[in-house]
């Protein structure tokens, strides 16, 4: 039997085969990696390409609007308007289940010579079962009510010679008669002095100096609690719509 023997041409051909086939499995495995790269990395420049366009039309005009507007006016708070506080209280007001909002007036030559108030005139109202019985506030249910209330004065700081200061002292109280208490409570009250650091007036009398006390908190109050102000310095009141008001809102 005859043995066939490999001539060494043939084992160099076969060599350089295999080495030509792993060659190009390598450059065309290569390739395909290339290609992959290339596909993510276009993907990633059109996604951020889509957000900075997106940024670009929706943030940048608030962006130019800011910087370009030129900056408000500082605005100074004209006492005779309505006070910020009393606008807020009106819209929470309005949404409370149980709720009342009084106006105060006073009449120097009336019968009663205390602040009277009202809940049928100008912004006033009683609902949810708070209600104005002889001047006073009367809580339909126990639970938690916020309490509030203003006094505006415009108080004279001249004598009626027109030459001196007349240093004037400005209270407001709201008080609590509950009868698990058995005593009627002060539950808020503010003392503030008027006239103070007022510019010469030349002698002129009429000049003044306005003022508001504001108080209001939150309290536990019982069923036929009674609430109601104390104010000194009537003669000084400023009852316009929305300056001197009282009321409670339950929580």
């Amino acid at each position: 039997m005859m043995g066939y023997a490999a001539a060494e041409g043939d084992l160099e051909a076969g060599t350089e085969q295999r080495s030509r086939v792993s060659v190009e499995q390598k450059k065309s495995s290569t390739g395909w990696m290339w290609k992959v790269l290339g596909v993510l990395a276009l993907l990633v420049l059109c996604v951020a390409g889509v957000r900075l366009f997106v940024w670009f039309w929706s943030e940048r005009p608030e962006i130019t609007r800011v910087h370009s507007e030129p900056p408000a006016a500082p605005r100074f708070t004209n006492p005779e308007e309505k006070t910020g506080s009393h606008s807020t209280l009106k819209q929470i007001l309005r949404k409370a289940k149980a709720a009342i909002h009084l106006e105060g007036t006073y009449d120097e030559d009336g019968e009663h010579l205390e602040l009277e108030w009202s809940d049928n005139v100008g912004q006033a109202f009683a609902q949810g079962g708070l209600r104005l019985d002889q001047n006073q506030i009367s809580v339909p249910q126990t639970g938690l009510y916020f309490v509030y209330g203003q006094a505006s004065f415009r108080v004279s700081c001249v004598d009626e010679a027109g030459a001196t200061w007349r240093p004037a002292t400005l209270s407001h109280r709201i008080w609590r008669l509950s009868d698990s208490i058995g005593t009627k409570v002060s539950l808020m009250s503010a003392v503030r002095s008027a006239c103070q650091n007022v510019p010469e007036v030349g002698g002129k009398s009429g000049q003044g100096c306005y003022s508001a006390i504001y108080l209001g908190a939150v309290f536990q109050l019982n069923k036929g609690d009674r609430l109601w102000t104390e104010t000194n310095q009537l003669s000084d009141l400023e009852t316009d719509d929305g300056k001197t008001f009282f009321g409670a809102f339950a929580l």
